[in-house]
């Protein structure tokens, strides 16, 4: 999103609790609204049904929402067993029933089966582009969306609660790309019948977690007072998976031109480069020496 003129210029990641109902490009923006930030970005789209850990970046931050896209995730979901919707989810219409309904125990053993990599087909209405068209899209039109299976991570899926012979809630862990309503949609039919997600919350997206959300009323409260500072996370949480590396005075400038400088360090791949405790750049090393990818103005 672009920087907005009389804006503020506050860098960091505020970790919003999503209510549901709301979309996240609409969440972004009343977090704008709520702050004053003059630019911002969400890190990792959640469905307007789903709620929960909804990443903000703003300011510089902006700059590392990349990292936390490809970070892991953690979900709770309900599924609603013997029913398929055409979304998935508990928004769309009702396209198909089924009389038969999974025991727990089944459940269990097939979610115990299916961890590690898997073949995912998205749902129909999915954000994937088709020659350049969202898939939902082509599916509001009437049409069926050519949406061909792509590997994901699955690292691992629990059965938390089946209240009724109608639900059942489960935490699943994933990587980039999962889509939990395609992954409750298989998972019925694995076992013989069909389902959706009724109700789905992000819990972790990356390193942020559920436990340092604030909701879109809290933050309303806050205004622009100093007290927001208090949820304000620094913009390198999103680069605490990858090592530090201090820069010297001597060769700042001419790092932060662009130029290569020698690392002395045995060490390749991202690294975070700090002069005087303070975030500057990411930066790769490779053969010995260090480039900048991007470079902070903090």
């Amino acid at each position: 999103m672009p920087r907005r003129r009389g804006r503020l210029p506050i860098n960091g990641w505020l970790v919003l609790d999503k209510p549901e109902g709301l979309t996240s490009a609409r969440a972004l923006a009343r977090v704008l609204a709520l702050t004053g930030a003059a630019k911002g970005g969400h890190a990792g789209t959640l469905d307007p049904l789903a709620t929960g850990v909804l990443p903000i970046a703003l300011g510089e931050a902006t700059k590392t929402v990349g990292r936390v896209m490809d970070g892991a995730k953690l979900y709770r979901f309900t599924v609603r067993w013997g029913e398929a919707r055409d979304t998935d989810d508990a928004a769309g219409r009702v396209t198909g029933t089924s009389p038969l309904r999974p025991a727990p125990e089944a459940v269990r053993a097939a979610l115990a089966a299916q961890a590690g990599e898997i073949l995912q087909t998205p749902p129909a209405y999915a954000a994937v582009k088709l020659a350049g068209e969202r898939a939902y899209a082509v599916a509001r039109r009437g049409e069926t969306p050519d949406l061909q299976p792509r590997r994901v991570r699955l690292d691992g899926a629990t059965l938390v609660d089946a209240p009724d012979a109608d639900h059942a809630t489960i935490e699943l862990a994933c990587g980039k790309g999962f889509y939990v309503r395609a992954f409750a949609r298989d998972l019925a039919r694995a076992l013989g019948t069909l389902g959706h997600v009724a109700a789905l919350r992000r819990l972790k997206s990356g390193p942020f977690t559920e436990s340092a959300a604030i909701s879109l009323e809290r933050l309303a409260d806050l205004g622009h007072s100093p007290a927001l500072a208090e949820h304000l996370l620094p913009v390198d949480t999103a680069l605490a998976d990858i090592p530090v590396l201090p820069i010297p005075d001597t060769v700042l400038d001419r790092f932060l031109c662009g130029q290569a400088v020698r690392v002395l360090r045995a060490m390749d791949g991202p690294v975070r480069v700090m002069a005087e405790g303070r975030l500057v750049a990411l930066a790769e090393v490779a053969a010995g020496e260090v480039r900048p990818v991007r470079v902070f103005n903090l």
